[in-house]
């Protein structure tokens, strides 16, 4: 298992890393003075007994100031802190406090915070030396320190110059730590002014503090500077460069594209930001160029408007066409009607079959126009319903008579499931019939013989429901997610030659203009079911009770 190497804890803020061999080297150099002191002290004579060892007890942080080479953070430092006071204390308790010859190594807490680094340090050594001056004017109180001036003057000036260095180290840890900072500013600056976009520092009016990166070709820096963003945008643009300072600002994104006032034919993009700053609120701001990407939806929009134009003008052709094409087809039908009827007198055989194909030909290609007809007025908006209120199983009834020669001739049985009470419903009458009208033609078209279709009719609360149900071919899963589209077919080829693709599109259009819905239910080589659902049902009020109101039942459940 891989593991990631343990980071060392972080020194502190005012200490750089950079400090360690300077620091452990005061630290050598202070238990170094320290221990020949106490050697010189004893081998010269006059420094034994708790002075010795009180000078001795002021190498220990001297030494243990070496193990932050190894291991060097803020808790470490101030750990060392603690040992210099903690041997300041024993020393002058062991030497006679402030009346004895090491008085002086009182403030050696104060010059090792000052190494150490930091405010923190600081302060704490301060801290110790005022309790080190306690200690040492108890200890003075109790057993006052023996006169050793040699050893006074010595521990003086070994504090003093001790003192001096770590204000030196300190010193330099300052200019290390200016230094760094002003490199660190100005990679940063290098990074901002590489990136391929403009980033401004605002002022929530709109004034620009700072500016990085490569400007927009038609955004200059400099009067960005001078009169600010606001003034810099296209009039018409400003209020929505304005909303999105007032978003940012409220802590959200704001997000703009606005032409510069001086390249109106070009476009460039503002994401924004608030940015809090101890001097108050700002805003960081990217602009990019975004004229490529405007132009691209520019075109898309042409694209879209022509499509359009294309599409009404197409719906405006077809239903022109058909009414054209109904007049002259309205006569093919009369004249081969009468040859079919005879009522001129007799006609020979074949011109009887041909008279009988042309009327056949004539009413599928009128069928055809009428729905094409249909579907360019529904696709135009242009065809209104005109709801009324009837029976629908009246409506129902007189499209299966329609179709019932067709069925019997096919020897396919046409059946209804039909309620005992009047269905009444508000809806468009003719709409209705097309709707059962093509869903009865198409079963009859795909049953073979001896196949059987079924209509129901019901009425489930506010919603009325047409099923036409089939034994017929059926529809494959892939093909009945696409039917319902105008000119979509399933089937075979011979099954796509016996229609035209209308049907079940007009059924779903006339459906969606009632607010309704078509669904189809098929399984290949068994059948098909398609139920039609329109909220188009009156529900009918019950009587009045005697002096009471009158009470209208809830729908049942089951409408969708």
């Amino acid at each position: 298992m891989i593991q990631s190497a343990r980071p060392d804890p972080k020194p502190l803020p005012d200490a750089p890393a950079s400090d360690r061999p300077s620091l452990a080297a005061w630290h050598a150099g202070w238990a170094v003075a320290v221990a020949l002191l106490a050697l010189g002290g004893r081998w010269i004579g006059g420094v034994d007994g708790s002075v010795f060892y009180g000078v001795l007890t002021m190498v220990v942080p001297g030494l243990s100031g070496l193990a932050l080479l190894r291991r060097d953070g803020g808790p470490e430092r101030l750990v060392q802190l603690g040992i210099w006071s903690v041997a300041a204390l024993l020393t002058a308790a062991l030497s006679g406090g402030l009346t004895g010859p090491l008085s002086g190594f009182v403030f050696l807490p104060l010059a090792a915070g000052i190494a150490l680094g930091g405010p923190r340090p600081v302060q704490l050594g301060a801290l110790a030396v005022g309790l080190a001056a306690v200690a040492g004017l108890l200890s003075a109180s109790v057993t006052p320190g023996p006169h050793l001036p040699g050893l006074a003057a010595i521990s003086a000036l070994l504090t003093a110059t001790a003192a001096a260095l770590a204000v030196r180290l300190s010193w330099r840890q300052r200019e290390a730590r200016l230094t760094a900072a002003e490199a660190e500013t100005a990679r940063l600056e290098t990074l901002l002014a590489a990136q391929p976009g403009l980033t401004l520092v605002l002022e929530p009016s709109g004034r620009v503090v700072a500016a990085y990166g490569a400007p927009p070709v038609s955004l200059p820096v400099d009067p960005l500077f001078e009169s600010g963003l606001v003034a810099a945008v296209h009039a018409p643009d400003r209020p929505q460069l304005l909303a999105a300072i007032e978003r940012a600002l409220k802590g959200h994104d704001g997000a703009a594209v606005f032409a510069p006032r001086t390249a109106l034919d070009r476009r460039v993009q503002l994401i924004m930001r608030r940015l809090d700053d101890p001097a108050g609120p700002r805003l960081i701001a990217q602009l990019f160029d975004a004229t490529a990407q405007y132009a691209r939806e520019l075109g898309l929009e042409v694209a879209r408007q022509e499509a359009e134009a294309r599409e009404a003008g197409k719906t405006r052709f077809l239903a022109n066409m058909s009414h054209e094409l109904r007049t002259p087809l309205n006569a093919v039908l009369g004249f081969s009607d009468i040859m079919r009827q005879r009522i001129f007198g007799p006609l020979p055989d074949r011109y009887s079959e041909y008279a009988e194909n042309i009327h056949q030909a004539g009413g599928h290609l009128l069928d055809l126009i009428n729905d094409v007809l249909d579907v360019t007025k529904i696709e135009a908006e242009r065809y209104t319903l005109t709801l009324e209120q009837f029976d629908a199983r009246e409506v129902v009834s007189a499209a299966m008579a329609l179709v019932r020669v067709n069925a019997d001739d096919k020897g396919v049985s046409l059946s209804s499931v039909l309620p005992g009470d009047p269905v009444e419903v508000s809806a468009d009458r003719r709409a209705l019939k097309q709707i059962a009208l093509n869903l009865l033609s198409n079963a009859v078209k795909f049953t073979p013989r001896d196949g059987a279709i079924t209509v129901t009719v019901e009425a489930i609360g506010p919603y009325l429901e047409v099923i036409v149900a089939d034994t017929g071919v059926g529809i494959a899963p892939e093909d009945v997610r696409r039917l319902g589209r105008p000119f979509e077919q399933a089937g075979e080829i011979e099954q796509r030659r016996q229609g035209t693709g209308l049907g079940l599109s007009l059924v779903r259009a006339f459906a969606e203009l009632h607010g309704g819905r078509m669904s189809i239910d098929s399984t290949l080589g068994e059948g098909t079911a398609v139920t039609v659902r329109l909220p188009v049902a009156v529900i009918a009020k019950a009587p009045a009770p005697e002096g009471g109101a009158e009470i209208i039942p809830m729908p049942r459940k089951g409408g969708g």
